[in-house]
């Protein structure tokens, strides 16, 4: 994969089990996942965490790591880290996939999807209410139409594997 491509990524733990169940596991995952982005020079444009899974859309920079380096990339140490203090674990990742976004329409669609997959999976009426997700960072940062261009997109076709059955709810 290309650094400077933008990424949709979706990871799922072993058996969707509910191993990031309490607001201190997702806190620790979140930090994680911006603290790693971050030291490999990926901008994360949208995040979500879950008890079993994560989201997020990061674009590569010219000097980011390569994502795609399994060896070496950001993704395994990201899963190592979170995983090995999360004492329980008893397996490793079950599924990890990236989507290189190459159009515009797929690209802000995804975006609107990962700031509002929260709402998707019943845990809040709104994006912004779900504590580890980007989309109260998203309405802060942007401007007021940018907020309303990528909340216009219609997700209901969106596809993006998310079929994790329960995935906990906010302490």
């Amino acid at each position: 994969m290309t650094e400077n491509g933008i990424y949709v990524v979706t990871a799922s733990t072993l058996n969707h089990r509910l191993l990031f169940n309490t607001d201190r596991k997702r806190d620790l995952l979140e930090r994680i996942i911006l603290s790693k982005a971050k030291l490999h020079r990926w901008d994360l444009e949208a995040w979500a965490v879950f008890a079993n899974h994560y989201h997020f859309v990061a674009r590569g920079n010219p000097d980011s790591m390569n994502l795609g380096d399994l060896s070496t990339g950001c993704i395994p140490s990201w899963h190592g880290l979170s995983m090995s203090w999360t004492i329980d674990l008893i397996g490793s990742v079950a599924q990890l996939l990236e989507t290189r976004l190459t159009y515009q329409h797929a690209y802000l669609a995804r975006l609107k999807y990962v700031h509002q997959n929260a709402v998707r999976h019943g845990l809040v009426a709104t994006g912004n209410q779900y504590p580890w997700c980007s989309a109260a960072w998203f309405e802060r940062v942007a401007s007021v139409a940018q907020v309303k261009t990528i909340y216009r997109f219609k997700i209901d076709s969106v596809q993006v594997p998310d079929d994790f059955g329960d995935v906990g709810t906010p302490n």
